[in-house]
């Protein structure tokens, strides 16, 4: 079915029957009402924390044109990189308009900002509200082609015999983390080289400025194809179908390791139930239509929608997980 054709009155009940939608998303539908028969008013901004061409870009791109025919309203999708996505999420804290400004972000990094950050400006479980997660994409390890090295332990090697520059989106953020939980789980000796973004990070390590990178494969797999860059593994529990070449970090040494960038949605505090719900319920039938899924699937992101409940108890647990990695590296920013 085409979103462009559907009308969205009070709680969208002509949804309910459809079987691009998760049960819960139905559920939202069949009791969404209140303000959110009223909802939006205005344009819809969604921020991106960080540069174009990451992940959540991607995607927010997809969604924005789709989700803007569903609400009949404007929708319109704003870069605002820095502070390793600090600084979105605080512009998304301060909006007063309720779910007229939301925030698409890789909701595990931003689980991880209260460990890392001392002079946070506010706090992502309080002033933040979950309204959807959207999809998962798992981290890659990838190299440049001229590195000789080809799997964890040749790399680990390597790194222990001439300087190997590691590039990562911020200091802090979760391909960062999870690059440091290899290293401390291998041993291996590289030098982590901070950036604004993925996006950049990916491009000097095509370069050769940066001999290794850790980054979401929906971001980095196109320049994998391109044989720009060499996949050593991914962080993924099994191996994913659409790269079954590229082995696991934890079949390589790392047992039971899996990371990975979740892209999801999050809305100031004062964002009532009816309007999360009924936000959430959109979003998840857009990612879920066939040609959306597909389109995702084929770049390395898989669907993975979750209601507001859900949302929040992942952020939690995210946020208590990474918390023990930070404390161990002593990782502390201003």
């Amino acid at each position: 079915m085409n979103v462009s054709k559907r009308q969205f009155l009070g709680g969208a009940a002509a949804l309910c029957l459809s079987p691009l939608v998760p049960a819960w998303a139905q559920q939202a539908a069949s009791s969404a009402g209140g303000n959110a028969a009223n909802w939006p008013t205005r344009p819809v901004r969604i921020i991106v924390p960080y540069p174009p061409g990451g992940s959540s870009d991607i995607i927010a791109r997809i969604l924005a044109p789709r989700l803007s025919d569903a609400l009949k309203q404007t929708v319109v999708v704003e870069n605002k990189p820095g502070a390793n996505g600090n600084l979105g999420a605080g512009i998304v804290v301060q909006s007063a308009a309720e779910g007229h400004t939301v925030l698409l972000c890789d909701v595990g990094a931003l689980a991880i900002s209260p460990s890392v950050y001392t002079k946070l400006s506010f706090d992502p479980s309080k002033d933040l509200r979950a309204v959807s997660m959207l999809a998962y994409s798992p981290h890659v390890l990838a190299v440049h082609p001229d590195v000789p090295a080809k799997t964890v332990e040749e790399l680990v090697a390597l790194s222990k015999k001439q300087r190997l520059n590691f590039a990562v989106t911020a200091i802090g953020s979760a391909p960062h983390l999870a690059a440091v939980a290899v290293q401390q789980a291998t041993g291996a000796q590289w030098e982590y080289v901070p950036y604004k973004g993925g996006s950049q990070a990916v491009t000097d390590t095509i370069g050769g400025q940066t001999q290794i990178i850790m980054n979401g494969l929906l971001a980095t797999l196109p320049h994998i194809k391109a044989g720009k860059l060499r996949p050593i593994a991914i962080s993924k529990g099994e191996r994913m179908q659409l790269v079954p070449d590229i082995p696991t970090i934890s079949e390589q040494g790392v047992k039971g390791f899996e990371s990975g960038t979740w892209q999801g949605v999050m809305a100031p505090v004062t964002t009532t139930d009816p309007v999360a719900e009924r936000l959430a319920m959109l979003m998840a039938e857009i990612v879920n239509q066939p040609d959306v899924k597909a389109q995702l699937n084929e770049q390395g992101a898989e669907i993975v929608t979750r209601n507001p409940a859900e949302l929040t108890k992942f952020f939690n647990s995210e946020r208590a997980r990474w918390a023990k990695v930070v404390q161990s590296a002593d990782i502390r920013l201003d």
